[in-house]
């Protein structure tokens, strides 16, 4: 019997210089994702766009962040590729 890994769902995304997003979890832990690399891909070079990629929010049950009806990213891509930060921390740089 194969046992599904769970991930901790969104609570908040906020879009930053350099096509980076600050993504805080339920569990209080708070994640710096570079969606630089996705650009390339035909599905994301929209994100290109400034005014598109400051339109992210959270997906309405915390699953992950969502630009548009084409476009999102799941909470365990963020939570596993991510850097993890301290909110406050990574609020400074911007």
């Amino acid at each position: 019997m194969t046992t599904a890994t769970t991930f901790p769902k969104i609570l908040s995304v906020c879009p930053k210089q350099g096509k980076t997003l600050l993504v805080t979890f339920d569990n209080g832990e708070c994640r710096e994702y570079d969606c630089t690399p996705l650009l390339q891909s035909t599905i994301f070079s929209p994100l290109r766009d400034d005014a598109l990629f400051r339109c992210v929010h959270v997906d309405s049950h915390g699953y992950g962040v969502v630009w548009n009806d084409d476009i999102d990213l799941a909470e365990s891509e963020i939570w596993l590729n991510g850097k993890m930060t301290e909110s406050d921390d990574a609020l400074d740089k911007y």
